[in-house]
């Protein structure tokens, strides 16, 4: 059975069941019909004992007369040779018979189906059979009285030896044989239409068992592709293979994006081992000269190398700082703390901490926002890291004389709108598919570590917004980034400047 298909074991099984329902159907109208046939030969005969003890004089005034009857009985089977005629007494003891010698197995017969026969009792009736040890038939009887005391019974047996003998080789065999042909027959068809009918509902199961053998894993459909969800209201099996279908699509589309992120975290490890060895080299290169030289270097030259071993110390810190960040943001150990606070003093804030850097570039920073904006909601401390990084990374490629703007819209949808743009030279259109995903370099320098955009992206998408790179054709603007931030209160945040304008935030707070 473990090597059979679905369809074979069922196949199987219903041929079983066919055969036992066939046979068990084959008993019960062979048994019907021979209990119908008793009925009706117990029925047509039910008088012939009262009639023989009516019209025979079987008893005298002593009781019954056995050796009386013996020539009766003789004349009585051979007029009808299927009948068998006997005298019991009142116990039920056989007194007088037209039994050969020997032929007689019982001594004496059963007196309660002889009563209900009596009493009425619904047919067929089944007697003991006198010339059978254990063999029960029909039988007609009628009880014998004496001055109104019961003093035996005529007992006949309707088919007797010589009906079962003619039986057994005569029509009664050619019908058995008919029934049992066409029960034959009915089950020989049933079993084929069966299997057809089990065939043609397997077909899908086959069909999908097929595809099951062939799935692979890594060949599943895109997410546009996804098939429709099935429905209850379909064939079982339908419904198991649209589910599988779907849930082949899923695992496919699953797998593709796995393998993209394994892909992505080899870059990410190998752009950071790239940042992290030469820094790494330079602090290494200036310790050792400070060691092999010590005793030759002056306090000027011995300062200049402690100075740049010391930077480049900083950063490799910075490095791991913010490769550490990254792990905490993308493993769930840092949740935010969304509190209202000013987008408007937020940007000040960020923007006094570039003051310095921005100034020795030559490089603007600038605001722009309504005269009325009313305050977010979010964590304050991510969404400051967020445009901190976004600066730094804008300052690193803003050539002297650039600027760089942080422009706030009027809320809309109940979000206010944050961009972030400068006059760099951009991002190329073949870097932009999984900017904040994947490492990225332009003119063969690190844009942002290889981290900091990651970072905006995991922050943004704990605070429950999302960053993109706007396609910009203005001239003399670079990069663009946005991102949304919801309204946190209703009372407005009094601006700075008129709307539209666009001043130097810190020279306004002067």
């Amino acid at each position: 059975m473990a090597k059979l298909t679905l369809t074979q074991r069922l196949s199987l099984v219903f041929a079983l069941l066919l055969l036992v329902c066939s046979g068990t159907s084959g008993w019960l109208q062979l048994r019907a019909s021979r209990m119908h046939d008793l009925e009706v030969v117990q029925g047509l005969s039910r008088d012939v004992a009262a009639s023989i003890g009516r019209d025979v004089q079987l008893t005298d005034a002593n009781g019954l007369m056995p050796g009386a009857v013996r020539n009766l009985f003789s004349q009585m089977m051979l007029v009808n040779p299927s009948v068998e005629v006997y005298l019991l007494d009142p116990a039920g003891r056989i007194v007088g018979h037209a039994a050969p010698e020997g032929r007689l197995l019982r001594e004496q017969v059963d007196l309660g189906p002889v009563r209900r026969f009596v009493d009425g009792a619904m047919l067929p009736i089944l007697g003991d059979d006198p010339r059978s040890a254990d063999g029960r038939k029909v039988f007609s009887a009628a009880p014998l009285r004496v001055d109104g005391r019961e003093v035996g019974f005529v007992y006949v047996v309707l088919l007797g030896q010589a009906h079962d003998l003619y039986a057994s080789r005569g029509s009664a065999g050619a019908v058995l044989r008919t029934a049992l042909m066409s029960i034959a027959l009915v089950a020989v068809l049933c079993l084929a239409a069966g299997l057809i009918a089990f065939r043609l509902i397997t077909r899908p199961l086959r069909q999908l068992t097929e595809e099951l053998r062939h799935f692979d894993m890594q060949g599943g459909a895109p997410a546009a592709a996804l098939p429709e969800a099935p429905t209850a209201a379909g064939d079982e099996i339908a419904v198991l293979a649209g589910t599988y279908r779907q849930m082949q699509a899923r695992i496919g589309e699953q797998w593709q994006i796995l393998t993209r992120q394994d892909q992505e975290r080899r870059e990410l490890i190998a752009n950071v081992s790239h940042d992290l060895r030469t820094p790494l080299s330079s602090l290494h290169g200036y310790l050792e000269t400070l060691l092999l030289k010590d005793a030759t270097l002056d306090a000027a030259e011995r300062k200049r190398y402690l100075g740049i071993a010391l930077d480049q110390s900083r950063k490799v810190g910075t490095l791991a700082q913010s490769l550490f960040e990254l792990a905490r943001l993308e493993y769930g150990f840092v949740q935010p703390e969304p509190e209202a606070f000013s987008m408007t003093d937020l940007v000040q804030d960020v923007f006094q901490k570039f003051e310095l850097a921005a100034g020795a570039r030559e490089v603007a920073l600038k605001a722009s926002f309504p005269a009325q904006l009313p305050a977010v909601r979010a964590d304050v401390g991510m969404i400051e890291r967020v445009l901190g990084n976004l600066l730094d990374n804008a300052l690193r490629h803003v050539p002297p004389g650039g600027a760089i703007e942080v422009a706030m819209a009027a809320p809309r949808a109940g979000e206010v709108e944050v961009t972030v743009s400068d006059t760099g030279p951009g991002i190329p259109p073949e870097l932009r598919e999984g900017l904040f995903l994947r490492p990225f370099t332009i003119g063969g320098a690190r844009r942002d570590g290889g981290l900091g955009l990651r970072i905006v992206h995991r922050m943004l998408e704990l605070n429950g917004s999302r960053i993109e790179l706007l396609d910009t054709d203005t001239a003399g603007v670079g990069a663009s980034f946005r991102f949304c931030l919801p309204v946190g209160a209703t009372a407005a945040v009094p601006g700075l400047a008129p709307a539209g304008d666009s001043l130097s935030l810190l020279r306004q707070r002067k």
